[in-house]
């Protein structure tokens, strides 16, 4: 059975929480203005992040690749701290009028901060830990990501990657060129060898690799 079928994918859609109106809008809306709109979270993925939120209930979250925000305000949705605040950044400033029209929508706007710029600049500005890390940017930089954000992790947090699995291109062999595939067989291969954390692999979608700081 493909459980990659759409009419699986709609079988799941109709059993999980709706998708908020204000999701609904921007996944439209990428899918009309953007290019690459593959790269949105969607429903399924945004419905796992609300609950992952829900279950760690961080104080601070920190986003590595905004995109178009959907993934963000799926977080904010699962947010249960009034004083909880999610750091989000974005390097492509041409995102940044979607980014922060969306925001401004939304009711949790007072608990997202967008951030534009490069990672480790803006990361170096924002004092404290976070409590959970979602990495959606670059695939080439996952292993700096991490090597940069697992000091920066409270004990008991939280990393989530995104596309860890890259389309089941980490089970095949790889051309010389294709650096954004080496660089996630190695980022996985780091994670997997790192006993300061525990870790599970999500098959979900292009793989989420849930990774908790002990």
């Amino acid at each position: 059975m493909d459980f990659n079928s759409i009419e699986m994918e709609r079988y799941i859609a109709e059993h999980i929480d709706k998708e908020p109106d204000i999701l609904h809008e921007l996944d439209r809306y990428t899918h009309l203005k953007v290019l690459a709109p593959r790269m949105l979270s969607g429903h399924l993925q945004g419905a796992v992040l609300k609950m992952l939120i829900r279950m760690a209930n961080p104080r601070k979250v920190l986003e590595i690749g905004t995109f178009t925000g959907y993934s963000a305000l799926s977080m904010a949705e699962g947010l249960l701290r009034p004083d909880a605040i999610i750091h989000t950044i974005e390097i492509d400033d041409e995102l940044e009028p979607i980014i922060r029209k969306f925001v401004d929508k939304s009711e949790h706007r007072d608990q997202i901060e967008l951030h534009i710029g490069d990672v480790a600049e803006v990361i170096s500005q924002i004092e404290g830990e976070f409590d959970f890390v979602f990495m959606d940017a670059n695939k080439r930089d996952y292993p700096l990501y991490y090597d940069m954000i697992l000091p920066r992790v409270s004990s008991g947090g939280y990393i989530l990657a995104d596309n860890i699995l890259w389309d089941g291109h980490v089970v095949q062999p790889v051309a010389n060129g294709d650096t954004q595939t080496k660089a996630i067989m190695k980022f996985n291969d780091i994670v997997a060898a790192d006993d300061r954390v525990e870790k599970v692999i999500l098959p979900i979608r292009d793989g989420l690799f849930l990774i908790r700081k002990k």
